[in-house]
């Protein structure tokens, strides 16, 4: 590396950036697929902020929702191209989280 701060993080490995729980969690996806994660496994699906990491989104969503999270898994999910009448375009970029929750633990959106 030329020496210069990526923003992210510092030399000492910690981050310059603080985000507050409801900046790291973006939107709950509720789709077919993750209600039968919900009911059968006891996973939930967010849309993320890019700049969490997975103890932020444990830290969040535990904060939140006031429940125990077991496990936290990340996907940075790319943007597709799409068009749009005579213009070329990309839809953005977003990072997903699956949260397990702990036994007895739910989560309601409705």
């Amino acid at each position: 590396m030329n020496g210069k701060a990526t923003g992210k993080t510092k030399a000492s490995g910690e981050r310059t950036i603080k985000l507050l729980p409801h900046q790291v969690v973006v939107r709950p996806l509720v789709t077919e697929k993750g209600t039968h994660r919900s009911d059968r496994l006891n996973q939930y699906a967010f849309e993320i902020n890019p700049l969490a990491d997975k103890n932020d989104v444990r830290a969040a969503i535990e904060a939140l929702f006031e429940v125990t999270v077991v496990k936290v898994r990340t996907q940075n999910r790319k943007g597709k191209p799409r068009r749009h009448r005579f213009r070329d375009g990309h839809t953005k970029a977003w990072k997903k989280a699956i949260v397990t929750l702990g036994a007895g633990y739910r989560i309601d959106f409705f």
